[in-house]
């Protein structure tokens, strides 16, 4: 019996002195290879969109990712993922970081690391002007969603007698909801809200109706700590310093594109 304690307690002890060890390479290697490799997707609005003339990948997560390349010192290098990918590339060690509107959930939390919470929004329906008022208005209908997301799980679960249809992403499943083919398109309200300014105006609205509340965080490979520190206190001095509500502004502000108030402020809670 005490051989067997022995044997889990020196497991433990090199387990963790593992950890620490991946945890000084990550930061380390990033500034030896001076690149912050960050992995976003590039087909959302308002966070990370490919320019069709430059290819250049703009947005709120670009933003913020370079802004911590900036306080490394080091070049920003981007990896377009899918919502698939975001983990798997993390893990795989592709990336260092991903910025890709990833709602820190408990289930991802024994995969990956969540820094603080830098965005937060809520998730809605977008839908054709004047078919939803309430919640019951959506039963039996199809809605769209994009797969490997909190957003099928949670209307699943708020309107669960609803056909659900998995889309690749979310521009696919807009053109689904233009041609009728589908009742709804359902995710956070940042990403249809900046999906609605593409739209004929006066045809499609977003209801004030709402089924989770989706707090994002920055993915770190697990157990790498000294770079989860270096985010966490860079997200809150840029928050300090007015440069996080600068670069909200500038994507989802009243002078954008994209106007949505800012609820929510970076803290270490």
């Amino acid at each position: 019996m005490k051989k067997i304690v022995l044997f889990f307690t020196m497991m433990v002890l090199l387990i963790g002195v593992c950890g620490v060890s991946r945890a000084e390479d990550t930061l380390q290697g990033i500034t030896k290879r001076g690149v912050l490799r960050a992995g976003v997707k590039d087909l959302t609005p308002g966070f990370a969109l490919a320019d069709l003339k430059t290819g250049e990948i703009k947005g709120y997560d670009v933003d913020i990712v370079r802004a911590i390349a900036r306080k490394l010192d080091v070049r920003l290098e981007i990896t377009p993922v899918k919502e698939e990918e975001r983990i798997s590339f993390l893990t795989e060690g592709r990336v260092d970081i991903v910025a890709a509107t990833m709602t820190r959930t408990k289930e991802r939390e024994y995969l990956i690391d969540f820094s603080h919470t830098y965005f937060v929004t809520a998730q809605k329906f977008l839908v054709r002007k004047g078919t939803v008022q309430r919640l019951t208005d959506l039963n039996n209908k199809t809605i769209g969603t994009v797969d490997k997301t909190t957003s099928v799980v949670n209307v699943r679960k708020a309107v669960p007698s609803a056909n659900i249809v998995i889309f690749s992403d979310y521009v696919p499943a807009f053109l689904a909801l233009q041609k009728r083919e589908i009742f709804a398109v359902t995710t956070d309200e940042a990403i249809l809200a900046a999906i609605l300014v593409t739209a004929d105006e006066g045809v499609f609205e977003i209801p004030q109706v709402s089924i989770s509340k989706e707090p994002y965080g920055l993915g770190i490979r697990k157990g790498h700590e000294s770079f989860l520190r270096f985010v966490n206190q860079t997200l809150l001095d840029m928050e300090e310093s007015g440069e996080a509500k600068r670069i909200y502004d500038k994507w989802f502000g009243p002078e954008s594109s994209i106007p949505m108030k800012r609820t929510f402020k970076i803290t270490s809670r």
